[in-house]
């Protein structure tokens, strides 16, 4: 399973640890990714989301159905 919001698009982006002495070395920083469960009362049904933490709280604020339709017009979620 990649570790990629299905909604906001987030993924693993790369950079470099570096040291006191400034030798770097590769390093990945993956996504704050879970699996969630959500009901969809327009749709009568319920959907496991693959989403980061991030995308959780606006899920909180605007609600499901407005963050699934901003997630749809941006072309991240298809379902």
């Amino acid at each position: 399973m990649s570790k990629i919001c299905e909604l906001s698009g987030k993924r693993v982006m790369f950079g470099n640890n570096v040291s006191k002495a400034l030798n770097r070395t590769k390093r990945r920083f993956d996504a704050n990714i879970i699996n969630k469960r959500f009901y969809i009362p327009e749709e009568d049904k319920w959907v496991t989301l693959t989403i980061s933490t991030a995308t959780l709280k606006t899920i909180n604020k605007k609600g499901i159905s407005a963050v699934l339709k901003q997630a749809r017009e941006k072309g991240h979620y298809k379902g």
